[in-house]
């Protein structure tokens, strides 16, 4: 690994923590870096979820007693989330790397999608809470769309945030801070599952993780310093920027 490299792992990867603390989407970030220094994709993609995931266990820190005082959701999805990660993981290791490489750019596009969703729909998750009640059937709905929001966030994982929210939001929770805490918890349990299994198959560049763990750490430090005087729609707005040009470089790579 060059000092160059060192210095590209770095620097995406406390990019990669400042967004996560501010609005989420730092594998946009991390990934396609990975990719573009040499890293076959699917190595990328499982490196990159573990490098990310201190990270992201620390910022939930944050939000203990939003978790607390919602333990009803935590039951309720708690078991499809670990589900679907450990289904999503052995999916993506079973994919042939060609494929996942031809796949990588709009996997990124859809995150990015998602995000700009994310975007247009902010204003709405500040509403004052309403009470839902969706019966069993709502309950199985929103359980099993969970379990596919695993399973891809397994696979891949960016813009799994956004899809949670709209779980939580389908089941009547509208309070936006518990939504972002129950999102964060849901999301490690999702990334903890895949990233144990990519680490007991070998699927993880260590050192190469080793430094981005310490990148991410930095930059979700700085996130939630600056969370404060850096609107959440802004960082937002940023990350579909920056997924859209991750995307065109992803596609102009393949092309080459």
């Amino acid at each position: 690994m060059t000092p160059a490299h060192v210095l590209a792992l770095v620097a995406s990867s406390f990019g990669a923590g400042v967004m996560n603390a501010l609005a989420g989407g730092g594998t946009i970030l991390t990934f396609p870096t990975l990719v573009l220094l040499g890293m076959p994709s699917i190595q990328a993609n499982a490196t990159s979820t573990v490098a990310l995931l201190p990270g992201a266990a620390a910022s939930l820190a944050g939000y203990r007693r939003e978790v607390a005082a919602h333990r009803e959701w935590l039951k309720t999805l708690f078991l499809p989330s670990l589900l679907g990660g450990a289904i999503g993981s052995v999916l993506l290791l079973r994919t042939p790397e060609r494929l996942f490489s031809r796949m990588a750019p709009f996997l990124v596009l859809f995150a990015t999608l998602l995000f700009l969703l994310q975007v247009a729909t902010s204003r709405r998750s500040e509403a004052p809470p309403r009470p839902g009640h969706r019966g069993r059937a709502g309950l199985l709905a929103a359980t099993l769309f969970q379990l596919g929001v695993a399973v891809y966030g397994g696979y891949f994982g960016a813009g799994i945030g956004i899809l949670m929210l709209v779980v939580l939001g389908w089941l009547g929770l509208s309070d936006i801070h518990a939504m972002n805490g129950l999102k964060n918890f849901f999301g490690i349990c999702i990334n903890v599952v895949a990233a144990a299994y990519f680490v007991l198959r070998g699927a993880v560049d260590w050192p190469a993780a080793l430094v981005m763990v310490a990148g991410a750490s930095l930059g979700g430090f700085a996130g939630a310093h600056f969370a404060r005087r850096i609107g959440r729609e802004k960082a937002r707005a940023a990350v579909v920027v920056i997924g859209f040009l991750v995307t065109g470089v992803l596609l102009l790579q393949g092309r080459s």
